[in-house]
């Protein structure tokens, strides 16, 4: 009887410390968002879309029907400042499919079938040149978003080399060595294309992919000379051996695309590549993406200054 009471006592103690948690989750706000990059030698490119919420369509057409056409878009190197104007991939200029299709990263066949509308000049003097700071302004209904990001100095890779996995001998990693400034902050960001020819006589890779992880800083090497590979971000999926997922092929060539990167431009990217790491995973850390905007718009305006390099996959 002692212990069924005792039992009693306990559960109502239990029962009586409980609270009804009423957790307020702020509704959705429409914002501004801004995909814009410039590099050296080459135009800025400016892409604006409207943020979705969670709950909204997730097909082709809401992603299209998110972009944002009609805005005011400049930007100023400090002594040139230019209105870009508004282009659309169902209706490109003549000879402009190449050099569109390798900005945005979708297939030449692939632009005229979906309307993108994104912001660019043809004014050389206002393409990127190292050193420049560049000032971006946009006007759309009534706000003012701004943003600011700078084309640094490039570092050169000192080497570049493959060399087999380990005993497999047909397939291996693209290596690299790097001399770090010293005494600054610099970071980086690492791309790569295959242009070795398929079966039908095209390159393997018609844009430079990115592998996991493209960007690094120097925060734990600074100033020093070091090693490092990256894997291959095209040999994944079914079709390709187990043994060569990750992998460059013996013979291969590459085009190594390293550029360095304002730390602005690295915190953006950095965080954006763990979330799309961690998406789906419910043990993860909530990652909050920063930004370079000013007005409460979302996303990032990132110069790069790239280096190329050509390796042959051959030991």
């Amino acid at each position: 009887m002692k212990k069924i009471v005792y039992l009693l006592s306990v559960l109502f103690f239990i029962s009586s410390c409980t609270k009804e948690v009423v957790i307020d989750i702020p509704g959705f706000e429409e914002q501004m968002v801004v995909d814009g990059r410039i590099e050296t030698g080459q135009p800025p490119l400016v892409l604006l879309s409207k943020s979705k919420d969670i709950y909204a369509p997730t097909d082709l057409n809401a992603f299209l029907s998110s972009f944002i056409s009609g805005a005011q878009v400049t930007v100023s190197n400090g002594t040139t400042t230019v209105q870009l104007i508004e282009i659309c991939t169902d209706n490109l200029p003549v000879g402009s499919e190449v050099f569109v299709s390798q900005l945005l990263g979708i297939p030449v066949a692939d632009l005229a079938s979906v309307k993108i509308c994104g912001y660019t000049s043809l004014d050389p003097l206002i393409f990127g040149e190292i050193g420049k700071t560049y000032d971006l302004t946009i006007n759309f209904e009534g706000k003012t978003y701004g943003a600011s990001t700078k084309i640094e100095i490039p570092v050169p890779l000192d080497l570049t080399y493959w060399k087999p996995d380990g005993s497999n001998t047909n397939y291996g990693y693209s290596w690299a060595t790097l001399s770090d400034p010293v005494g600054q902050y610099d970071a980086y960001m690492w791309e790569v294309k295959r242009i070795n020819q398929d079966v039908n006589g095209d390159p393997l890779d018609a844009n430079f992919q990115k592998p996991f992880s493209p960007v690094f800083d120097d925060e734990f090497f600074d100033g020093l000379t070091f090693d490092f590979f990256f894997d291959n971000p095209s040999a994944y999926g079914d079709t390709i051996p187990e043994d060569a997922h990750g992998l460059f092929t013996l013979g291969d060539t590459l085009v190594i695309k390293f550029s360095k990167i304002d730390k602005a431009v690295f915190e953006f990217l950095e965080k954006k590549e763990v979330q799309l790491v961690t998406a789906g995973n419910p043990f993860a850390t909530p990652t909050n993406i920063p930004n370079n905007l000013s007005g409460g718009a979302l996303g990032i305006w990132a110069g790069f200054s790239p280096v190329f390099d050509t390796l042959v996959c051959v030991p």
